[in-house]
């Protein structure tokens, strides 16, 4: 063995030193790291998207066996100091693979990190809580948020249709910023809520339109035309995610609000790193894709001559005045349409360090309605703050104002200019707008309506929430949430008496306003603790308090002298009218609980349970209580499995089984009390005095209508998640539903609100995600959702199988046992009546004569009558729904396809109802121009008839509402760094 000897000149003070080769080169080694730790070097480097080489933001990278860490910025770069070298970087992310790096020296190094397509390690908003995919027992769904921005900047309700499964989204109006209905799984109520309970950043909020808007008077016009949706205060540019409750293990938390399911929204949080300003635009158009085909001024013209023709009338317009109507032609639907702009705007400001992080926008969206004078304006802010006061305390606030104002087009002046003859023109020979039809019906302009008349709603909307978590001790935390949900609304509507519809009035001006205070108090205990790292529990149990107020005021005046000040002066209206008022007040309070288990991340249980005290049920049934219980295992986790697994390149194969009850306790305030109304009685024919008397029969047994759920489940994965499928089965069956039924006459009243009935659904849900082709420069992904619901009412009030919903000769709606909600109920046809002989002996209408519709005698007793011969003719429940979106990505190139459809669905057409009133007072259909004449006994529409004013319910005006449709297409280039880093 080879030895090196030192020694120094004092060999009593400094003995001799043996040292080996190896030693001498660890010794060497331990005093340059000595060195480098005192000196701590300093690493760099940038991190960037494999794929699209652009910077990943937000990642945290630590050296592995060493403390704290960093964040990567704005520009992907990141910087941390190491006690030696070589060392290991550790890097993660959500969304990319975790990677470990081994950095020899302090150059500047770039990672490039690869997308994870496992999906199970994704974290999932649940109810009062959060838990990764792999641990769920539920039904939920996630919405992918980049898509969904793609397909809407007003409201993210619209936008959700075909991006999950068991979503079904009906947009029930067109106006900028109107509203959306939304139904997961089926509809379940007859006469309560059917809308889910949307949950904003920990804050439940009930998509109810009456919450938000003041309904003011619109005398003459009707009502105050479209409501605004109260979610359109959300921009989708703050929302960060968006998770779907659908079976009862994943709602039951939510107890009485949880049986149309639950969407859990949070926006955007801050992040640790520097300062990431951001800059979000869009800029549109929109424009009608088609026109109602109605008749053109001649066709309408020798149309009116054969209607008055059918009652012995003489002919209304020569030929010379017909033929002149080839240059005299109004289309009043182009009229009233344009091509409306939309643009949106919104910076961001995002950041925070170790202790506190925020997140800070403000937004400005416009968009223009395609009818003019039109419009909906949003100005949005957000605050959120996150800090972390101590190792025990974390606190946070969020705060959400949002300011919009709508131009609402009143109701009745689209159908104005469907019904508006086409040989009116929109100014008189003065160049004043006509004052209305010149013929029998009584239609006003639309265009001057629509220019002319003011009918405006302003709403602002604050909603804020301040929580504080602290842990007691390991493990065990409490968390206290206060929150408030501000809303006032503000309708303003003017119609000037030189309008048709103002000008009996002299004028009319009406303002209205709501106020609605929403209180929410939350506090929660959660206890999370591992075994042996095998057994894993979670438990949770809170209080919960919600009160809402709303208080609405509507005040109106006519006869003006002049129209100057409109609604601004409601004094300057020599005749107001009588004002109106209400105040509703409702509270919740709730006891709940959940404990999850799983054993070896292979063996999951749930279990939840809630307690709900509502003041809207009667006082013998104010509490509910909705439990729930829901299993899951792992399979791809068993070494049995595995021996399989890699044959089929299977990477996870989960099953799902849950139960549970939830409840709806979206009834009107007050429904179980006998209430008494205000009445003007005359005393001697010249005043009157107020007084009360009786107006509802109170029930004080109302209790919840109540939704019990099955649900079967399958999660599949393969090639490492590349492709994967989820599919779920389901039941559910909602029990004493709220109806009106008869009651005893002596009571004075006609009915009262009982629990009577049930509904079910039941049908199955697929998710398939695939990950088609992945290189260096060219990705292309595929989503798919499909969804069947077969929804069916099996029991109404005893001896009672159908309830009408509307009159016979309006839009034909019916309740019928067996037979799905939203059934079409009316009188089949068969054509035209050729001959005299094939008119009944009691035809449905009095006046019948051949060239009429022929409608269907089903008794065959030769009467037809609604008792007997009214059916079912349609239905609006889809067979089912779907979408699809492909993403394709060649180096800085992306495309993105999202096409969604429903199939076997039909809707009921008033509007087409009333464009085939056959008088001639109005236009119709353009299919009219074939019409029964005795020169043309083989047409396809009834005669021309004066005396036939309405149009009885028949499938003739029931069609086919199937679709498929490109809902959105998106091609980006994104711009090299290099040119955004200059």
């Amino acid at each position: 063995m080879t030895k090196l000897l030192f020694s120094s000149g004092n060999q009593n003070r400094f003995p001799q030193i043996g040292i080996t080769r190896k030693g001498l080169i660890l010794l060497i080694v331990s005093l340059i790291s000595l060195s480098t730790f005192a000196q701590q070097t300093t690493i760099r480097g940038t991190i960037l998207d494999e794929k699209s080489k652009l910077s990943v933001i937000g990642a945290t990278i630590k050296i592995k066996g060493q403390p704290g860490g960093a964040i990567t910025d704005v520009n992907g770069n990141y910087s941390l100091k190491v006690k030696s070298l070589p060392a290991t970087l550790l890097i993660t992310i959500v969304g990319y693979k975790y990677q470990e790096v081994d950095v020899y020296d302090a150059e500047p190094i770039t990672i490039y990190l690869n997308e994870d397509f496992n999906k199970l390690n994704t974290v999932v908003v649940v109810g009062y809580g959060t838990q990764k995919r792999e641990e769920l027992t539920g039904s939920i769904a996630s919405i992918p948020i980049g898509q969904l921005k793609e397909v809407t900047q007003t409201s993210f309700v619209s936008g959700l249709q075909g991006l999950a499964s068991g979503v079904q989204v009906t947009q029930t109006s067109g106006a900028p910023g109107g509203a959306a209905s939304v139904r997961i799984r089926g509809g379940n109520s007859i006469t309560g809520g059917n809308e889910p309970l949307y949950v904003i950043d920990g804050f439940p909020i009930y998509n109810d339109n009456s919450a938000a808007n003041a309904g003011a008077l619109n005398g003459g016009l009707g009502s105050a035309g479209t409501s605004i949706n109260p979610l359109s205060f959300l921009s989708p540019n703050d929302i960060e995610s968006i998770d779907i409750l659908k079976d009862a293990s994943a709602t039951a938390i939510y107890g009485s609000r949880g049986a149309n399911g639950v969407i859990i929204i949070t926006t955007k949080k801050g992040k640790h790193g520097s300062s990431k300003v951001s800059y979000d635009a869009s800029f549109g158009f929109q424009s009608i894709s088609n026109k109602i085909d109605l008749l053109n001024a001649q066709q309408w013209a020798q149309y009116k001559n054969d209607a008055r023709a059918s009652v012995g009338k003489a002919a209304q317009f020569s030929a010379s005045d017909i033929e002149a109507f080839a240059n005299n032609n109004t289309d009043w639907q182009s009229a009233i349409l344009r091509t409306a702009p939309i643009q949106s705007h919104q910076v961001s400001v995002v950041g925070g360090n170790e202790k506190t992080t925020y997140a800070i926008s403000a937004g400005y969206l416009s968009q223009d309605g395609i009818i003019i004078n039109s419009g909906f304006d949003r100005y949005n802010g957000r605050v959120n703050i996150d800090s972390k006061v101590n190792d025990k305390l974390n606190v946070g606030v969020n705060f959400i104002e949002t300011y919009s104002t709508a131009k609402v087009v009143p109701d009745g002046v689209i159908t104005s200019a469907l019904y508006m003859p086409p040989t009116a023109p929109i100014y008189d020979a003065n160049g004043a707008y006509t004052f209305k039809s010149p013929y029998e019906s009584v239609v006003a302009n639309p265009v001057a309506t629509l220019n002319l008349a003011t009918n405006e709603s302003n709403t602002n909307r604050l909603l804020t929430s301040g929580y504080g978590e602290y842990e007691i001790i390991k493990n065990l935390k409490a968390k206290v949430l206060i929150g408030a949900d501000l809303i006032y609304n503000k309708q303003n509507s003017y119609i000037p008496q030189s309008l048709y519809e103002g000008y009996t009035y002299g004028g009319l001006a009406a303002v209205g306003s709501r106020v609605t205070q929403n209180l929410l108090n939350e506090n929660t205990i959660s206890y999370t603790k591992s075994f042996d790292n095998k057994h894993n529990l979670e438990l949770l149990g809170g209080l919960t308090q919600q009160q809402s107020v709303s208080e609405n005021v509507i005040a109106r005046t006519q006869n003006y002298a002049n129209d100057v000040t409109e609604y601004n002066d409601l004094n300057g209206g020599s005749s107001p009218q009588k004002p109106s008022s209400s105040y509703q007040k409702w509270a919740l309070l709730s006891y709940l609980g959940r404990a999850t288990y799983n054993y070896k991340q292979k063996y999951f249980a749930t279990a939840s349970f809630r307690a709900d005290g509502s003041s809207r049920l009667g006082k013998n049934n104010r509490w509910g209580y909705f439990p729930s219980a829901s299993v899951a295992w792992q399979a791809s986790k068993e070494s049995f499995v595995k021996e399989f697994s890699d044959d089929i390149k299977l990477s996870n194969l989960k099953v799902r089984f849950s139960a549970g009850e939830t409840g709806n306790q979206e009834i009107p305030v007050y429904k179980s009390k006998s209430l008494l109304s205000g009445y003007a009685y005359p005393t001697n024919g010249t005043s009157t005095l107020t007084g009360y008397a009786p107006s509802q029969l109170g029930n004080e047994n109302l209790k919840w209508e109540t939704t019990a759920q099955y649900d079967g489940g399958i999660d599949l994965g393969f090639f490492k998640d590349r492709i994967s499928l989820s599919v779920d089965a389901y039941y559910k069956k909602t029990s004493d539903l709220l109806l009106n039924v008869p009651t005893a006459t002596s009571t004075g009243y006609s009915s009262v609100l009982k629990n009577i009935g049930s509904v079910e659904n039941k049908g199955f849900e697929i998710t398939l995600n695939t990950q088609n082709i992945k290189t260096k420069d060219f990705n292309w992904s595929t989503d798919i959702t499909y969804s069947v619901n077969r929804n069916k009412v099996l029991s109404l009030s005893q001896g009672i199988t159908t309830l009408l919903v509307s009159s016979e000769l309006q839009t034909g709606s019916a309740i019928v046992v067996g037979q799905p909600l939203g059934t079409f109920w009316g009188y089949k046809t068969d054509g035209l009546y050729r001959s005299t002989s094939e008119i009944p002996a009691t035809p449905l209408l009095s006046n019948t004569k051949v060239g009429d519709v022929k409608y269907v005698d089903i008794s065959g007793e030769g009467a037809i009558t609604q008792a007997k011969d009214m059916t079912v003719i349609g239905n609006a429940q889809p067979k089912f729904i779907a979408g699809i979106t492909n993403n394709f990505s060649y180096k800085n190139f992306d495309l993105s396809v999202f096409v969604q459809g429903s199939y076997g669905n039909q809707i009921y057409s008033y509007i087409f109802q009333q464009l085939m009133v056959p008088t001639g007072y109005q236009n119709v259909v353009a299919g009219f121009n074939d019409h029964y004449t005795s020169t043309n006994t083989t047409a396809k529409y009834q005669r021309a008839n004066e005396t036939t004013t309405t149009n009885p319910v028949s499938d003739l005006y029931v069609y086919d509402a199937s679709y498929l449709k490109v809902k959105s297409l998106t091609l980006g280039y994104s711009l090299p760094k290099k040119l955004i880093s200059k």
